[in-house]
């Protein structure tokens, strides 16, 4: 059984890992730009916090080594994160994210280990510090629950990155299998809920998968078509202006001074008039009987 554990510990170890490892595509284009850009700082901030309990966590408790060494390693990457989002971000958005940085990750974080260690001994130490963890973690694995009723309303999973999803849903499942067979119910209960979550937004994802694929090829094949009807109408407002002005000009030399016909760009202004309620067969069909006209009355 213990090593089973121990081979499970090390799978949840890499696929944390590689969660925490995901924000650093985000932050070379942040690098890239000089500038943090839309990016929000509180996801990065909290998860700072979270991974630092857990490693203050894994040091309390006998045999948590597994727990200090991926919490360990994900805290030191996020401290990365949120230097670059200091030095990036806008001065008023920095300004509130220093204040925030202040009280999470030095203030609280500070707080929870003095009081952990002066005033709390034995089994009350790791039962406040796993409390805390449990609960950051649960808000964790909670946070996508806004893209999944984004995600249900729209019928889309545009805004649900299924990357992401699928590696939560991986990293909670293993996890939660490692604290049953270790006991520790701090682990279990928060990524046994993050499992639950995890394998609802797959489910949504599968879905409305289709759905999405569906709609964005139609999108595409809309916007096709209005720059096709777009650059005829474009060709045909050049042809009458041609025309308009042959027609002006020999009726000059003839007539002497006659009546200039419309302006072109009332004419133009009524044809596209005339197009807004024809369907795209109609359209096409009134282009080609607007050319033949065209063609008749230059002869």
């Amino acid at each position: 059984m213990a090593s089973i554990s121990f081979i499970l510990g090390i799978i949840g170890n890499v696929i944390s890992l590689l969660m925490f490892a995901s924000p650093i595509k985000t932050f070379k284009q942040v690098v890239k730009k000089k500038s943090t850009e839309n990016y929000k700082g509180l996801p990065y901030i909290t998860t700072l916090l979270s991974t630092s309990l857990w490693t203050f966590y894994g040091l309390l408790k006998p045999g948590g080594l597994l727990v200090v060494t991926v919490n360990g390693a994900g805290a030191a990457l996020h401290v990365s994160y949120v230097i670059l989002f200091l030095i990036y971000a806008p001065k008023s958005i920095k300004v509130k994210t220093m204040k925030l940085v202040a009280a999470l990750d030095v203030g609280f974080l500070g707080a929870v280990i003095i009081v952990t260690l002066l005033a709390l001994k034995g089994g009350m130490r790791i039962t406040l510090v796993g409390l805390l963890c449990a609960g950051l973690t649960i808000g964790m694995y909670a946070a996508p629950l806004s893209a999944m009723r984004t995600v249900i309303k729209m019928k889309s999973v545009k805004y649900m990155p299924f990357s992401l999803s699928f590696f939560q849903f991986l990293n909670a499942g293993v996890w939660s299998a490692y604290s049953v067979l270790i006991k520790d119910y701090y682990i279990g209960v928060p990524n046994g809920i993050g499992f639950l979550l995890g394998s609802a937004q797959l489910i949504l994802y599968m879905t409305y998968r289709n759905k999405s694929s569906s709609e964005e090829t139609e999108e595409k094949m809309e916007e096709e078509g209005s720059a096709h009807l777009f650059k005829r109408a474009i060709q045909m407002q050049d042809f009458n202006e041609g025309d308009q002005e042959m027609n002006m000009k020999n009726r000059s030399l003839n007539k002497g001074n006659s009546l200039p016909k419309p302006s072109v760009i009332r004419q133009y202004s009524q044809n596209i008039m005339k197009t807004l309620s024809l369907s795209p067969y109609e359209l096409e069909k009134f282009y080609e009987e607007d050319t033949e006209k065209g063609f008749k009355e230059s002869q």
